[in-house]
């Protein structure tokens, strides 16, 4: 199978950068919806089959290979079987924490975590939540689900503005996406977290592979480092939910089965001379 062709001549040169240049190149990842597939209860969450060996295979021809995630870093290390793959950096809460080479670093969350921690049951009580709507404890971040209920985007609807008066009065950002709306520290974003990876790396070339709202960020952050004379790709793990992350990405694959097929076409690609 041959490497897709990008759909932007900037794409299109970042793919060519990395082919050539592999030694320079940072490839990052999101984790669900990128290398897993979404599921109804996020702790059932599993890399996709094959796509953790094909990171392995990859990480010793290139630079760095990272997966930034809205996830603590260790709980995606644990769901792909991340330390399998070597040298890899998984940075977690949205970059606030940083796994690498089997060690863990994390800040205290701010004390709004601990308020909404307390006080968000009766939010969405009060609020009149769906039936199956429920609530992931982060650590660091309180995300509320509504894939369970029967009727998943009526009731993510219904929680948007009770979510954003708590996230206000607590100090604390809102991070929307599949079906999901997260609160979280504020300050930290994919698109950070990715810059400055690409800076302690001294990358020459980078890839971002994402499929959701909070991975527009990074695509952000690409675009900057184009500007800054570093070729990028963005990807999007292509799913019906979403249509804004395609419509930004220089290339679109059919989900995390796609990603999986991206990198074993691209790991024969690059230049081992």
């Amino acid at each position: 199978m041959a490497l897709p062709h990008p759909r932007s001549g900037a794409g299109t040169t970042a793919l060519d950068r990395i082919r050539s240049h592999p030694a320079g190149a940072l490839l990052a990842f999101d984790f669900d919806g990128t290398l897993a597939p979404i599921v109804a209860d996020p702790r059932d969450a599993r890399a996709y089959p094959g796509v953790t060996d094909e990171l392995a295979r990859l990480a010793p021809l290139v630079g760095t290979v990272a997966v930034i995630t809205g996830r603590p870093a260790a709980t995606a290390v644990e769901y792909g079987g991340l330390d399998r793959v070597p040298g890899i950096v998984v940075l977690g809460q949205y970059g606030r924490e940083r796994w690498s080479e089997g060690r863990l670093s994390t800040p205290e969350p701010p004390p709004g975590v601990a308020v909404v921690r307390a006080e968000l049951p009766a939010v969405l009580d009060r609020a009149g939540a769906f039936e199956g709507t429920w609530i992931e404890d982060k650590g660091h971040a309180l995300a509320v689900h509504t894939r369970r209920t029967a009727a998943p985007d009526a009731a993510l609807d219904l929680l948007r503005a009770p979510l954003a008066a708590l996230a206000r009065r607590t100090g604390l950002a809102v991070e929307p996406g599949r079906r999901v709306i997260e609160l979280r520290p504020p300050g930290v974003d994919k698109g950070a977290a990715l810059r400055g990876l690409v800076a302690e790396r001294g990358s020459g070339s980078v890839l971002y592979a994402g499929d959701d709202l909070g991975d527009l960020p990074a695509f952000d952050a690409v675009e900057e480092l184009r500007g800054a004379g570093v070729p990028g790709l963005t990807v999007c793990s292509g799913s019906d939910e979403v249509a804004a992350v395609a419509e930004r990405a220089d290339l679109v694959v059919d989900g995390p089965e796609g990603v999986a097929g991206l990198l074993a076409v691209l790991r024969p690609a690059l230049a081992t001379g």
